[in-house]
């Protein structure tokens, strides 16, 4: 019994010595991105044209965000601008809302979008829509639940000029509503970052694409060589597969942060943070099925497995009564206070809230990792998502996040 208890805790050691590497990893990353990713106030400007820029709004049911982000937009510092105003066959009274400050301001253009085909998804259709009215030679997309500073519009085409880019998005800062977004998305972010971090998507050499939904601008030429939204009519998290596409075609992009000037709401409760765990997985089981397998399994090691053998070490593991006890322990208590030092640094230079946030790590992991594998196993079954009050069956979303 000794013998296999001990057999036992050697093993549990190996696999959280590669999990306390991993989470090294993604500290030393984390900081790293974070002081040396570019930041969208800060470069050497040299643009001397204003070009029409068309911010294109998609919405549906708003009604609570879309007034917010109408006015942060129009309060724009950037003079040679135009608002589409997209109602995506909204129940509440979003295009009513948007319908008042077209009549006030000739800047706005309300667009109410058909109903969407069968073969789209709905926001990419409404973003098709808005981009069919546009005006402009430089295209900026956001989200309704998005708020800009003044001069964000002025920021990026200076910098999208002075750097001869085609596109540019900015990392927002990531509003958290309620208590189980404040405790899941700093481990989400911190497992994500090394993936779609702006040292990454910026270097030539690495095939990462990504555009944050909530903020790119893109140049017109640029938007429709790539096939527009209608060439990611399928994707579910659509903003990742268009800079992905971007990136593939070799066009000039760059992320910059934008957290002083942008914030968005990346969750409003416990069911749109479930649906939006869901979302993010779908594309990757179509693109690669064993890899969306290891990938819910390599979550759920590395956010959770940590806490869930905590009882084992303190209760279990010491019967064995040698040198195996005191390694376990050791690397356990190692590997979790690793995995709480960095969801705290997330907390505070990521997503801005209180580091005390990082305790409730082992419930975020084990949200994250369902939600995970909840998604996949209903991939599998032909299941659907929920988003934005539509749901899709998961074949209607069957190609990769770049």
């Amino acid at each position: 019994m000794e013998l296999a208890i001990t057999i036992m805790n050697l093993v549990l050691s190996t696999i959280l010595d590669g999990i306390f590497g991993l989470w090294a990893y993604f500290l030393i990353y984390m900081i790293k991105s974070f002081r040396q990713a570019p930041r969208l106030e800060i470069f050497p400007s040299s643009a001397k044209s204003f070009p029409k820029v068309s911010v294109i709004l998609p919405a549906r049911n708003e009604e609570r965000y879309i007034a917010r982000c109408l006015d942060s937009l129009l309060a724009q510092d950037y003079k040679n601008f135009q608002i589409i105003a997209i109602d995506d066959s909204s129940s509440d009274r979003t295009g009513e809302i948007m319908q008042s400050y077209s009549t006030r301001d000739s800047r706005v253009v309300c667009v109410t979008a058909p109903p969407k085909p069968d073969d789209w998804v709905g926001k990419n259709w409404a973003c098709y829509q808005g981009y069919l009215r546009a005006e402009g030679d430089l295209l900026m997309f956001t989200d309704a639940d998005t708020e800009h500073k003044p001069s964000v519009i002025s920021l990026a085409v200076a910098h999208l000029l002075s750097f001869n880019l085609d596109a540019l998005t900015a990392v927002p800062h990531l509003i958290c509503n309620d208590f189980w977004t404040k405790i899941t998305l700093p481990a989400l972010a911190t497992f994500l970052h090394t993936r779609f971090s702006p040292l990454r998507v910026n270097d030539p050499n690495v095939k990462t694409g990504y555009f944050f939904g909530s903020f790119f601008i893109i140049t017109r030429n640029t938007y429709e060589a790539v096939g527009t939204h209608k060439g990611v009519r399928h994707e579910l998290v659509e903003d990742g597969a268009l800079g992905g596409k971007v990136k593939e075609a070799k066009f000039r992009m760059k992320m910059v942060r934008g957290e002083r000037h942008i914030d968005a709401v990346w969750a409003r409760d416990l069911a749109t943070l479930w649906q939006g765990l869901r979302r993010l997985m779908i594309p990757v089981y179509h693109q690669d099925k064993s890899g969306a397998f290891l990938m819910v399994l390599a979550v759920f090691f590395i956010l959770f497995v940590p806490f869930a053998m905590l009882p084992y070490s303190i209760f279990v593991g010491p019967l064995a009564g040698d040198f195996s006890t005191d390694i376990l322990l050791a690397i356990q208590i190692a590997t979790v206070c690793l995995v709480m030092m960095s969801t705290a640094v997330q907390c505070s230079l990521g997503v801005s809230e209180n580091p005390a946030y990082a305790l409730a790590a082992p419930i975020s992991g084990a949200v994250v990792s369902l939600g995970f594998a909840s998604a996949i196993i209903d991939a599998g079954k032909g299941g659907s998502v929920s988003w934005r009050d539509r749901s899709y069956t998961v074949s209607e979303s069957q190609h990769p996040i770049y």
